[in-house]
């Protein structure tokens, strides 16, 4: 089975990811100064920020593609570093730009990864077919990858990251440009593989996304954990509904902790008003003075 599976899949609590005072700086930029976070085992983190926050940084220390430049990190138990090729298998990746190989078929594309990681060929056939079967794309097999649209293309990314059975999957903005309709589809899979035992690390500017999806949540700025905690915990210090409005200074936004009590407050503004649910941008808002997008 290329999926986790067994008695231990849905075991909670294990830190399948350990970052530990973690830095990286570009020339006299920090992009990460000294982020702590403990991922365990089976839950859905969200990693939420600005752009130029850190996120693709941090995850591209993580999986390999970037060094470190202090700090110590590990993906089940083994060090990134001191122990680089296994803690390289313990993951897979959906990056947030598609690359995969528009002139391969989608079969072709899944081998290649396969071959990558010296999986055998019977392995590697199965592999491929329990993969395309569960993104419920195996009709697609030897369909050119340039003929897919790109809610197909974004599935056969995800099933060539979990090829090799990765204990951590994780997610760099899976869901960017695509429609509501597909982005929905891909979240349910995101669930689904979740369910299934994977460990999955998420990055995304779809703020409902991570509200929907995570079990806990992160807020990165400037390099730094400004907060982590599980997204309803996040938005409960504000209050439950929020009223926005135009001012000569820009959007003003006001919290309060019942629908009731945000009508009363609008009643008496003169200019027009938006009454909605407080969300996890407000939360970040509150605590950075910034958006996530």
């Amino acid at each position: 089975m290329c999926m986790p599976s067994g008695p231990g899949a849905r075991v909670r609590g294990k830190p399948m990811i350990r970052i530990d005072q973690l830095i990286k700086t570009y020339g006299s930029v920090k992009a990460l100064d000294g982020v702590d976070l403990h991922v365990p085992a089976g839950q859905l983190f969200a990693y939420l920020g600005p752009n130029g926050a850190g996120k693709t940084t941090t995850i591209r220390i993580l999986t390999g593609l970037t060094k470190l430049g202090g700090g110590r990190a590990s993906l089940n138990g083994h060090d990134i570093e001191k122990d680089a090729l296994a803690a390289k298998r313990q993951c897979g990746l959906v990056p947030q730009y598609i690359n995969l190989d528009s002139e391969l078929t989608v079969y072709e594309n899944l081998d290649i990864h396969g071959r990558l990681f010296d999986m055998k060929p019977a392995v590697r056939e199965a592999g491929i077919n329990e993969m395309l079967t569960y993104v419920e794309l195996r009709d697609r097999s030897d369909s050119l990858v340039k003929q897919l649209s790109g809610g197909m293309k974004r599935r056969v990314m995800v099933a060539r990251a979990l090829m090799h059975s990765p204990r951590i999957l994780f997610l760099d903005e899976p869901t960017v440009g695509l429609d509501a309709n597909i982005r929905r589809r891909i979240w349910a899979l995101i669930k689904k593989i979740q369910q299934d035992g994977t460990t999955i690390f998420l990055t995304t500017h779809y703020i409902e996304e991570a509200e929907f999806l995570a079990d806990r949540v992160a807020f990165l700025d400037n390099g730094r954990i400004v907060a982590v905690d599980a997204p309803l915990k996040l938005m409960a210090g504000l209050g439950k509904w929020a009223i926005d409005w135009l001012t000569d200074n820009g959007m003003q936004t006001s919290y309060f902790p019942s629908r009731e009590a945000a009508r009363e407050s609008a009643a008496v503004r003169e200019n027009g008003f938006t009454l909605r649910r407080v969300n996890l941008e407000d939360a970040f808002l509150s605590l950075t003075g910034k958006k996530v997008h």
